[in-house]
């Protein structure tokens, strides 16, 4: 596998998968324009995170079914015209169905991060896997300030038209470059579909890295939807351009990718999980040892934002090395299942942050989620090492 292919793939999981998080700290904006409620503002990225459910579901396990090339043109297509409805929408409702079918076409990175896994040696999968997951990551991270910059200067509406326009551009490359990969699975997509339970009752890594996962990404998806309206409040009285840099700060916890991918390849993935664990703990419990809207209550939050971000994406590469090793003829289907678990806990987790916050500040939004990665870890202490 060609150094060049790995960063290509890791620079569209990047841009593909941003648009998924573009609408985290535009939350209030988008809300206001569109009409809607302080406790109904959690949908403009819970629908977002929905559709990426329903397509990890039906669409990603074509992947073990259809020619890999030919699937993520189509899927990234729909994500561009998804993109543009979204850049286009008055109404809730109109933005509201566009951010469901945005889920759906992000779907495309979690069809190249297993198409890269069959292209890479045994040997090196873990580190391939998590140098194109760390292109997955930086997307997930520099998403968030590039669209509070943009909306800064301009509007929401031009942080969506400029994403389906970079869409176009992605496919138009990704259809020149990439190399064909036709799977040898010779069921029909019904029966693929009905292979997706029996997947689940016969693999307990898959039941175990899901369920951590999802306590994790249920954490992370709380935190990124909250602290945007915790930092424009009246504590921190932060503009768009200042939550765009706390944003930023983030991306440092990218680094966890390549390093957890190292990790998994040499053996150490079960210490390695728990410590992820105890760091997106660790990263709630920060942001309340300093008197709230302070300078040192800031960069608590901003230490916080990058361990939790840390913990969060090396439990992910964690979870991909332990079920890319079962078998390349499910890989799609392994990776849909783990991926539709922990994001359905993700978009739960989005909701019920916007909720807490509203009901009870931050301090019922960090309790919550302080307590989901506790509970993954108390689960992960019953796991035989076996």
């Amino acid at each position: 596998m060609s150094s060049w292919i790995t960063w290509l793939l890791a620079t569209a999981c990047g841009l593909i998968v941003a648009n998924l998080y573009y609408a985290q700290p535009l939350v209030g904006p988008i809300s206001a324009a569109l009409g809607l409620s302080p406790e109904a503002a959690g949908l403009v990225v819970t629908m977002a995170q929905v559709g990426y459910v329903a397509g990890l579901l039906l669409i990603v396990p074509l992947g073990d079914l259809v020619e890999n090339r030919k699937l993520v043109l189509c899927v990234i297509g729909l994500g561009a015209l998804a993109l543009f409805g979204a850049a286009l929408s008055t109404r809730p409702s109109q933005f509201l169905v566009a951010a469901l079918l945005i889920g759906l076409g992000s779907v495309t990175v979690q069809i190249l991060i297993p198409y890269a896994a069959h292209l890479a040696p045994e040997a090196t999968r873990g580190r391939v896997v998590g140098n194109v997951t760390t292109g997955l990551m930086i997307g997930i991270m520099l998403a968030r300030p590039a669209a509070s910059f943009i909306t800064s200067v301009s509007s929401w509406h031009v942080v969506y038209l400029v994403s389906g326009t970079a869409m176009i551009v992605l496919a138009l490359v990704l259809g020149w470059t990439l190399p064909r990969r036709l799977p040898t699975t010779d069921v029909g997509y019904r029966a693929l579909l009905a292979s997706l339970g029996h997947l689940i009752a016969t693999t307990s890594v898959l039941r175990r890295r899901a369920l951590y996962q999802a306590f994790l990404f249920g954490a992370f998806s709380l935190f990124w939807t909250t602290t945007p309206l915790l930092l424009a409040g009246p504590e921190f009285h932060l503009s768009q351009r200042g939550i765009a840099w706390f944003a930023l700060a983030g991306v440092a916890g990218a680094v966890a990718a390549p390093v957890a991918g190292r990790v998994a390849d040499r053996g150490w993935s079960r210490a390695a999980t728990g410590a992820a664990m105890l760091i997106s703990a660790l990263a709630f419990v920060l942001t309340h040892i300093a008197h709230a809207g302070s300078t040192t209550s800031l960069a608590l939050l901003v230490t916080a934002a990058i361990l939790l971000d840390f913990g969060v994406q090396g439990n992910l590469v964690l979870g991909y090395r332990a079920l890319f090793v079962l078998g390349a003829e499910y890989r799609s289907r392994l990776n849909g299942l783990y991926m539709a678990t922990f994001f359905m806990a993700g978009a739960i987790g989005s909701g019920v942050g916007a909720w807490a916050y509203a009901r009870g500040g931050w301090a019922l939004a960090s309790g919550i989620g302080f307590a989901l990665p506790v509970i993954a870890l108390i689960s992960f202490a019953t796991e035989s090492r076996k």
